[in-house]
């Protein structure tokens, strides 16, 4: 195989930034040299964009910025199909094959940099803009799922602060306890658990601060379980994981600490179950036009329903993530998933 070029997009205005850069750091160093050559470019808190030339171990600890770095953006031109940089002795143009955004969150996983790689003509390792915009968005991504059959949580959105009546009024008949939401926001930021109607107002302002517009939604009674899915038209399916919690949220710290979450792969679930599971990843990956690569996060319920929660169109690539280990499940490594990803890229 012709050896490719791959830009690994990192960091960026998001909340999620030090998750970009783990995830960042297990890509790199696990995509095979002598198959890619990596051209790293680092995006910082505040937007700045820069070629990165120092080891992958500056992306771990948030030295990279203090390395060697040169300005350099992703050009929109599709004649030069890749990074310009600005140099002290003048641009420099470096083509890519393809670019793969390991970004979590707004600004990455939404639609935004998918469509500069979308403009440039340049392939995108992982989902485009209108299917990362349509996932990022908690409501309009249940829409479109339920018109393809899915069961998804009963819910009402908020696009700018309701009246203090109608809003509970509208929680009322979801039922205590709900979850207020940002609509586009990643990792658990900005949702509350509401079990009482004196603390909703407060729950919708937080939520607020994330997004400009707001979900409040049913609780489902169950487990979360999710399914990695790869592939275009015809689809490669992980094993199906559990996510078992000890507290009322699966927030940004025990998804990346673990300190009281279990996450159980495979799902303590029977064989027909786990296949139920894994069709409705497919059909809600296939429903919301992903490409790729996908996670696909599902509740099983105590009355054995199988309901839509969130599609990740830029999952987890830490050591503890869900998404590699469910995919090791089916016997596929790191490096050779990598592998798989770059491989469907590429196809038609």
């Amino acid at each position: 195989m012709e050896k490719k070029t791959i830009a690994v997009v990192f960091g960026g205005c998001s909340p999620e930034y030090p998750v970009s850069l783990e995830s960042s750091h297990s890509v790199i160093i696990s995509m095979d040299p002598e198959k890619y050559e990596l051209i790293l470019l680092g995006i910082t808190k505040g937007g700045e964009w820069f070629r990165y030339y120092g080891g992958p171990e500056g992306v771990e600890n948030d030295t990279w910025r203090a390395g060697r770095c040169v300005p350099a953006v992703i050009s929109p031109d599709r004649e030069v199909h890749g990074i310009v940089e600005f140099t002290a002795d003048g641009v420099r143009q470096t083509r890519i094959d393809a670019a793969f955004p390991v970004m979590h969150g707004k600004n990455g996983e939404d639609g935004t940099i998918q469509g500069l790689c979308e403009m440039a003509g340049i392939p995108i390792i992982g989902c485009g803009a209108l299917c990362s915009a349509l996932c990022m968005d908690k409501d309009r991504a249940h829409k479109l799922a339920s018109l393809a059959g899915v069961d998804v949580p009963r819910s009402y959105v908020f696009t700018s602060m309701p009246d203090e009546t109608e809003l509970r009024e509208k929680a009322a008949s979801l039922g205590y306890p709900v979850f207020v939401k940002p609509v586009r926001a990643g990792s658990s930021f900005g949702i509350t658990k509401v079990s009482r109607e004196a603390a909703l107002m407060d729950a919708v302002k937080f939520a607020f601060q994330y997004d400009r517009e707001v979900i409040i939604e049913e609780t489902i009674s169950g487990n979360e379980v999710g399914c990695a899915v790869m592939g275009n038209e015809e689809l490669v399916i992980g094993r199906a994981d559990e996510i078992e919690i000890f507290g009322d949220i699966f927030d940004y710290e025990e998804k990346y600490t673990l300190k009281t979450a279990k996450i159980h792969m495979p799902a303590r679930v029977d064989a027909e179950t786990e296949d139920r599971i894994r069709d409705t990843a497919a059909k809600i990956y296939h429903a919301l036009g992903c490409r790729v690569m996908a996670r696909v996060d599902m509740f099983f319920t105590d009355d054995g329903r199988v309901v839509f929660n969130e599609v990740n169109t830029i999952p987890g690539f830490t050591p503890h993530s869900r998404f590699p280990n469910m995919m090791k499940g089916i016997g596929l490594d790191f490096p050779a998933l990598l592998d798989e990803l770059v491989k469907y890229t590429f196809e038609q």
